[in-house]
Order: structure tokens, then sequence, then C-alpha cells
């Protein structure tokens, strides 16, 4: 049996600063663009793995969730508070000047960590946490 990874969700509370960090500034392409019932999903993902998806959906979009529920997942959103993504690139530190420059929201600058990655982090848009990791280039 094989299993891979096809979509990750990511909440966004505005789409379009979602699409300028995520499509201009790291370089992800637009897949899909739907809406439907006064919300929007977009789907983004990168050049290089066209079979993996990010849906980029806003908090609360499942359609069980109540009103009270929707409103503490945007308030967890806005405190930055939900997980995020983990990217790999081959140049953690150029990544990391071309976000910051961009101005990304700094959560970490490149680190050699003892687990064996160099990575950064930082938070899109809506306070999304993101952490880039360089691939080793011993491997």
């Amino acid at each position: 049996m094989d299993v891979q990874l096809k979509q990750c969700f990511i909440a966004v509370d505005d789409h379009d600063k979602a699409l300028a960090f995520y499509c201009d500034v790291l370089g992800l392409e637009i897949r899909n663009d739907v809406g439907f019932e006064g919300m929007r999903w977009v789907t983004v993902g990168s050049p290089r793995q066209p079979d993996v998806e990010i849906v980029l959906e806003p908090p609360g979009a499942n359609p069980d969730a109540s009103p009270a529920d929707r409103q503490a997942l945007a308030e967890l959103l806005a405190k930055g508070m939900l997980r995020g993504v983990n990217f790999t690139t081959d140049d953690c530190d150029a990544l990391y000047e071309r976000v910051r420059e961009a101005g990304g929201d700094v959560l970490q600058e490149p680190t050699d960590q003892p687990y064996g990655v160099r990575d950064c982090a930082f938070r899109d848009p809506a306070g999304n946490m993101l952490r880039f990791m360089e691939r080793p280039r011993d491997r």
C-alpha cells in the first residue's frame, strides 16, 4: 500500500494577503481558487511538487463548526496559536533574507539545530508559523 500526502490546510483571514506571501514571496503557484457560500478556498503548491497542495481556507470553514467554534478559531488564528507548515529549501539563509526583506514576521533567524538541520521560522500574514529547513548537503 502506498500512502502519500496530497493536501494540508492552513487557516487564513485574508486570502489576498496570503497569496501575496505564498506566491509572490515564497514562489508557490495557485492551483485552484473557489468561492462558496461567502467563503473562499485557494489551493497553492510548489511547481516542483505537483502532487502536494496547501489549501488556504477561512478559519472555521468546517460546516459542522458552531458560531462559537468559528469565533474561537478566528481568535486563535489572530494570536498566532494555530500551527502551520514545515518547508524544505536548498538555501535557508537566502530564503530567510528574501522573506525578511519582504516584511515577513521573523520568529527565528537561520540556526543550526542539534538534530542536524539548519532552519528559520516566520509567521505568515495570518499568524501561522512556517518553518523552513535546509536540505542537508551531504545526502
